[in-house]
């Protein structure tokens, strides 16, 4: 019964540990995620640069798994050369050995501090970027005390017999060793918990220095295989370039450090304790493998590019068409290829909601499915674009052509939330509609048909008035907003009158419907936002708000 107490306390303090590192994680990445994301991107000129990127970027959300993802997406969008990317990525893998260093030093005291003040940001803020650092400041004070739990924990199983023995079989297993290191990292995401793990079994002598710099081995090495397993890009092999070449880094600096392991005890054990030990191995095997394959990005870049060759479908609505890295030399000329690149937003939006409609009215399934994949296309697309213009210098940009990047981000980014509103509510409502085998009433039906033809102009209509930027017909769609909020007004009175009348039957449908309809006004302001109000505030036309002043 004590052996089954030990465990399951030892699985559950490992849990907290790795919960611990993911609301760090999340936390850090809700607060910053958009500006580390953009930062990133326009820190990426060379490699130098673009592993100093890579190091801080992970210091900061602590993992460099997902540094390695958004790296990875930036790449799939075209936006990142190879050679910068794999830069990078050594950054990051030299990045996450900062957060360990900090950790070997045991600063448990903090835990109790964190925790308080980060509850007590969580709850006394609404949500933003105070309350997701409240977030991050939980988890560390949760990672921290998880820690000392399992130092705690080992203590009492130095003579434990049965763990002595299993460690000692995989002491003479050092490949075995380094697999199972890895397979647990690849699945926890989190080379930090694991090699914190790792401390702690050498701190209480449990493991000896070989089986536990194998550990760490194994730790790097699975850090590696997510990217390349969740980094997108199936259709394209080129797409896994940067997290194969990573995984090749990897590979190469592990075959190395087996072959030295058995040299690696004595020099670690003169940089200090058991623990400490094994957080500098952890750290001079990344800078190791960087200083070693730095000088190498080059020859290494185009053996993957032989290696896995670009196989684009030219028929992929989500691949940008004019997004051209040569046209950066010339802002004017960029700029004009990202308003392109946004207008062709609004022709797959397009699509999408005459696509919509007919699921909404015709229980179209496979509408359902053309409208969601072109809805994420729209979304990549907005990615591609808003990555684009951020990589953009912006020291060669005039007053107006900063301006008119700020306009070409608005419309990208309000088009591709109009594309969610759309997928997350109308389709959403198509979804549940013929789930439950409800039916609109002729009435409604011919209403929505109607709302779903405004949308359909109103979009001409935006694109329209982001090219000419014309005053009168921005305030003709800012108008628009006022038809959508009568039309949702007209309904719900009809949809109270049924009900006094004792239609009861018709409840759940028209409260359906109102949710139908206030959808669609979410749409059509996504699309006032993103052409008609930039244009109506140029010239001074909108209010600060609605209320009028008081008495």
């Amino acid at each position: 019964m004590r052996e089954l107490q030990v465990l399951v306390a030892f699985g559950g303090f490992v849990a907290l540990l790795l919960w611990g590192v993911h609301m760090v994680q999340t936390g850090v990445q809700r607060a910053f995620g958009k500006a580390l994301g953009l930062w990133m991107g326009r820190a990426m000129g060379s490699p130098p640069r673009a592993f100093g990127t890579g190091l801080l970027i992970t210091a900061a959300i602590q993992s460099s798994t997902a540094t390695g993802l958004m790296i990875t997406g930036f790449a799939l969008d075209g936006l990142v050369p190879l050679v910068p990317g794999l830069a990078a990525m050594l950054g990051a893998n030299v990045g996450t050995t900062l957060i360990v260093q900090a950790l070997s030093f045991d600063p448990t005291a903090l835990a109790p501090g964190l925790v308080l003040v980060g509850v007590w940001m969580f709850r006394h803020y609404e949500p933003g970027r105070a309350r997701d650092l409240g977030r991050a400041l939980v988890g560390l004070g949760l990672l921290l005390l998880a820690l000392h739990e399992l130092v705690t924990l080992f203590e009492p199983l130095q003579n434990a017999p049965l763990l002595g023995g299993a460690l000692l079989a995989l002491a003479d297993a050092p490949v075995i060793a380094l697999a199972a290191s890895a397979a647990l990292t690849w699945a926890s995401h989190s080379s930090v918990a694991v090699v914190v793990l790792i401390m702690s079994l050498a701190h209480h002598d449990l493991v000896p220095p070989e089986l536990a710099y194998a550990l760490v081995l194994g730790a790097n090495l699975g850090t590696a295989i997510n990217p390349v397993l969740e980094g997108g890009g199936e259709g394209n092999p080129a797409a896994r370039r940067l997290p194969i070449g990573n995984l090749g880094t990897r590979a190469a600096g592990c075959l190395l450090g087996l072959a030295l392991l058995p040299w690696a005890g004595p020099i670690m054990a003169a940089l200090g304790d058991a623990a400490h030990a094994v957080a500098n191995f952890h750290l001079l095997f990344n800078l190791v493998v960087a200083a070693c394959f730095m000088p190498a990005l080059e020859p290494y870049a185009r053996l993957l590019q032989r290696l896995l060759p670009a196989r684009a479908d030219p028929h992929d609505p989500a691949r940008p068409q004019y997004l051209d890295e040569s046209a950066r030399e010339v802002p004017s000329v960029a700029l004009g290829q990202a308003a392109r690149e946004a207008l062709r937003l609004t022709d797959l939006l397009r699509e999408s909601l005459r696509l919509t409609g007919q699921a909404l009215l015709r229980d179209d399934p496979r509408a359902t499915s053309q409208a969601r994949y072109l809805n994420g296309a729209i979304s990549q697309l907005d990615r591609s674009v808003t990555a684009y213009l951020a990589t953009q210098d912006q020291e060669s940009l005039s007053a107006d052509d900063a301006q008119y990047l700020k306009s070409i981000l608005t419309f990208s980014m309000n088009v591709a939330h109009a594309a969610d509103v759309s997928g997350m509510g109308l389709l959403g409502h198509a979804g549940r509609l013929h789930k439950k085998h409800w039916e609109l009433d002729p009435e409604q039906q011919a209403e929505l048909a109607d709302v779903l033809e405004r949308l359909q102009r109103n979009l001409r209509q935006a694109a329209a008035v982001f090219v000419s930027g014309d005053r009168a017909a921005a305030r003709a769609l800012a108008f628009e907003k006022e038809h959508f909020r009568a039309l949702e007004a007209r309904a719900a009175e009809r949809h109270l009158d049924r009900i006094k009348t004792g239609r009861i039957d018709a409840a759940d449908i028209g409260a359906f419907y109102l949710e139908i309809l206030r959808d669609a006004g979410g749409v059509n302001a996504c699309l006032v936002n993103a052409a008609a109000y930039p244009v109506l505030d140029r010239h001074g036309e909108l209010r600060p708000n609605r209320l009028r002043e008081s008495e």
